[in-house]
């Protein structure tokens, strides 16, 4: 445990890379600010100056990166030890002798009886039963069964998802596949399929690397897959031919009919030929497009965002028809990028977990975070490509003229910063007059007669220097903007009777929603239902969209009227797979639809700031203290 919450520190610290106080990790793990002192001591005696220490707390050092991802195997600790019992329980039929396997780990009988507890716990969905039978303990389940419960303990080791060969080793032992061959293996993997002319997709081929190590090593140790009969289509027959080719020529391993076909189908389940018209390619089930074409069409309707367009829609529908098989084989694809865009794309996470909901009812698709994330990354491209110009701050260039210096000023401008802003306006006069200028910003070439935040002295010949001020400035005046729009909401949605200081969180979750919710429920904002529906939306992906805040809310906006409950912790508790200490009950009503976009992405982003948070937490001791420190960080 001890060096699970070093590894947990060390992943924070390198998020972060920014000083992190001692109470601050603390939080995060739920442990004292004494127990961090002693992970660190322990990072740094494993990996000399991963982290450095200072008045301000800990930061990663340039050696911490490293030092998370090689975590170098110990038999000593309990995750390596049960990862060399489930490799033993795997590698024959006859399983593994209890007694004779804790002499070979140097531990007691007792120790290997309490891991091989941990292996039921892990069993759990892998259709695989530990069998005992006096001193003798085996694994019962398909081949198929044994390698998702590989492919489970692999993506285990891995920091975020991320494709991790050395962790992979880690788990199917230092004599399987070594990582210099698949390097060329993927390389030209990725060649073939893209001369078939199929997009491949980078998160998700990596993941079939993963599986194609795991398959190498099983047929290696003569645990090949059964051929199951099936016949296999023209797409099936390419992949797998490649495939076979290739595990022959990098890895020196001839794979059966059954892991090619198993492998060729897990490649299609995560590659896309978006417009694929020939008949190597499966063609795209009508069934799906249309549920998904309705499902966007709906979720463009409760959000207000412009995401219907047929070919955002063949995209999303080719994609689901790959998550669709991949939920039937469970061969979930994992994404790194899962926790940056929660934290930084609140509201496009918000519409995925939408459309994923109404996937689930309308195919039974069950949908993991990272498939959502996956969903998420299709509606933010959409949004991006269907941005419209008056996200723009408007512009006006002040440059006294002198044959053509202004037209070449504007030129250079709207080369380098025409996707943030808009030039409307060139002034060439010497004396203009200043207060009649109303646009967002003045780019001047010359000192203005009056002073403000808007007007930015640039040269006539436009510099790196002159880009970066720009931009600084044209970031503050819309997150000044976005943030004012927010502090206008939040005096209206905020109620002293629905502010809870010092959660109760035995009951964990679910009891902290309904102590929230019962301060609504109380005014006549929302009912029952509502709660009800809030614990499933919190189910389905947790609402933790950062290191501090959860924001639970139900999907459907029924609310007699938009109101915030806020509840705050002492310490930092359990939510999710983190750990969070202000809790924001949301309930949205039809009415403020645009409300909705405004307060839950901008809340977040206050909430995004450990500094704000920490001085709302420590401060807000009542509703009115607590509005007063919200509102002065609004301001800046």
């Amino acid at each position: 445990m001890t060096r699970a919450r070093q590894d947990r520190v060390l992943a924070v610290l390198v998020r972060e890379r920014d000083w992190v106080t001692a109470a601050t990790l603390a939080d995060a793990l739920g442990v004292t600010p004494r127990s961090i002192r002693s992970y660190v001591t322990g990072i740094n005696a494993r990996a000399v100056g991963a982290v450095e220490s200072g008045p301000l707390g800990y930061r990663a050092a340039a050696e911490a990166t490293a030092a998370l991802r090689s975590q170098a195997a110990d038999a000593g600790t309990p995750r390596d030890r049960l990862h060399t019992i489930v490799r033993a329980l795997l590698g024959g039929a006859d399983g593994i002798d209890v007694y004779e396997t804790a002499d070979a780990l140097f531990v007691s009988p007792a120790t290997l009886e309490s891991d091989l507890s941990r292996v039921r716990g892990l069993l759990g969905g892998t259709e695989l039963t530990l069998e005992r039978s006096a001193s003798r303990a085996r694994l019962v389940g398909t081949e198929a069964a044994q390698r998702r419960l590989l492919s489970r303990l692999a993506h285990d080791e891995m920091d975020a998802g991320a494709f991790d060969l050395q962790a992979l080793r880690r788990t199917l032992g230092e004599s399987s596949v070594g990582p210099r061959a698949f390097g060329p293996f993927k390389a030209e993997l990725v060649s073939r399929l893209s001369g078939l002319g199929y997009f491949v997709n980078e998160f998700g081929i990596s993941d079939v690397i993963m599986h194609i190590a795991i398959s190498a090593d099983r047929v290696a140790a003569g645990r090949a897959l059964a051929d199951i009969g099936a016949p296999a289509s023209a797409a099936q027959d390419a992949i797998a031919g490649i495939i076979d080719e290739l595990a022959l020529a990098h890895l020196d391993v001839q794979l059966g009919a059954g892991d090619r076909q198993h492998l060729a189908t897990l490649v299609l389940t995560r590659i896309v030929a978006p417009g694929a018209t020939d008949e190597s390619r499966a063609p795209l089930d009508p069934e799906v497009e249309q549920v998904v074409a309705d499902v966007v069409a709906e979720a463009a309707s409760e959000f207000l965002v412009d995401i219907v367009a047929p070919a955002f829609v063949l995209r999303l529908a080719l994609h689901v028809q790959n998550l669709r098989l991949r939920a039937r084989e469970q061969a979930w694809s994992r994404n790194p990028l899962t926790r940056s865009l929660k934290a930084t794309y609140p509201m496009i996470f918000e519409v995925a977990v939408y459309i994923a909901s109404r996937l689930h009812e309308r195919l039974s698709i069950p949908l993991l975070d990272d498939e959502i994330a996956y969903i998420a990354m299709h509606v933010g491209g959409q949004l991006e490509r269907s941005r419209h110009a008056d996200h723009l701050l408007t512009a006006t260039i002040v440059c006294p003229g002198y044959y053509e210096l202004h037209e070449l000023l504007r030129s250079s401008v709207d080369r380098s910063l025409g996707q943030a802003i808009e030039v409307v306006e060139v002034e060439t006069r010497v004396d203009p007059d200043w207060a009649s200028i109303d646009t967002d910003l003045v780019l001047t070439t010359i000192d203005p007669a009056i002073a403000g935040d808007r007007f930015v002295r640039i040269q006539p010949f436009l510099t790196p220097a002159d880009v970066e001020r720009v931009q600084t400035v044209a970031g503050r005046i819309r997150r000044g903007r976005r943030l004012a729009r927010l502090r206008a909401e939040l005096e209206r949605y905020f109620d002293p009777t629905a502010f809870v200081r010092g959660l109760d969180v035995s009951g964990g979750e679910e009891a902290v929603i309904r102590r929230l919710g019962g301060t609504l429920v109380a005014q006549g904002v929302i009912d029952g239902d509502y709660l009800d529906r809030t614990i499933e939306r919190e189910r389905l992906s947790s609402t933790a969209f950062t290191d501090a805040l959860a924001v639970p809310h139900a999907i459907g906006m029924t609310a007699t009227r938009t109101a915030i409950a806020i509840g705050i912790a002492e310490h930092a508790i359990p939510w999710g797979d983190g750990r969070v200490q202000v809790v924001a009950l949301a309930a949205f009503s039809e009415s403020d639809r645009e409300a909705f976009q405004t307060v839950f992405e901008q809340f977040v982003e206050v909430f995004s700031e450990r500094d704000s948070v920490q001085r709302i937490v420590r401060r807000g001791t009542d509703f009115s203290a607590f509005l007063d420190e919200l509102v002065s960080v609004i301001d800046g």
